[in-house]
């Protein structure tokens, strides 16, 4: 029996060494089910912030670090664009189907898929207030909670998005592929020439 095929350094990789790619059906359970746990989370959160916070005035929760102050976005992150709800609102939805299309073709790797999952979790807790929170379908006003200092308010949701954000900018610059069977140079993958091969 080959030994590298049972060396726990190998699993997960193929018979060059090269890891396999997730398959689809895996990829897409991480991003749908990690992305239906944020927008839980962050619905969860927002109610009870809605429910236990004052509106407009800042409670600290780690000190001046970190404090709870309840307010409501109108507008898109960091409460830019306000009054232009309905575009926002177009402009997320359409992230999330770009997000899943991409996921389908070009995603194998389970780290790109968390980053995926994180996006689509947060860019759906948000989608849910401007779709079904007052005052309307595709005008509702995003509920925000958590105030870092010099830092607009924000909520789980938008930590998701940030988070999955920064993690595919650090996959991308590292050099982690979407898909570990289609690397950018395919030469890499070539087992190195036996003596045989040499002539040897």
């Amino acid at each position: 029996m080959n030994r590298s095929a049972t060396d726990p350094a190998n699993a997960g990789r193929d018979a060059s060494g090269v890891r396999r790619p997730l398959p689809l059906t895996a990829v897409l359970a991480i991003v749908l089910v990690l992305g239906a746990a944020l927008a839980v989370a962050d619905q969860a959160t927002k109610n009870w912030a809605e429910s236990a916070l004052p509106l407009g005035r800042s409670q600290p929760l780690l000190g001046e670090i970190l404090q709870l102050h309840l307010l409501y976005n109108s507008g898109a992150a960091w409460g830019m664009g306000a009054g232009a709800t309905p575009v926002v609102t177009c402009l997320q939805l359409l992230i999330c189907v770009g997000v899943l299309v991409f996921a389908v073709r070009a995603v194998r790797s389970p780290w790109w898929a968390l980053s995926l999952g994180l996006i689509i979790g947060g860019a759906l807790g948000n989608i849910h207030d401007r779709l079904l929170r007052p005052p309307g379908p595709f005008r509702g006003e995003v509920v925000d909670f958590l105030q870092l200092p010099n830092w607009p308010v924000f909520n789980v949701a938008d930590m998701g998005v940030v988070g999955g954000a920064i993690l595919l900018v650090l996959l991308s610059v590292i050099g982690v592929p979407s898909d570990p069977s289609r690397p950018a140079d395919a030469a890499d993958r070539r087992p190195a020439p036996t003596d045989q091969e040499h002539g040897a």
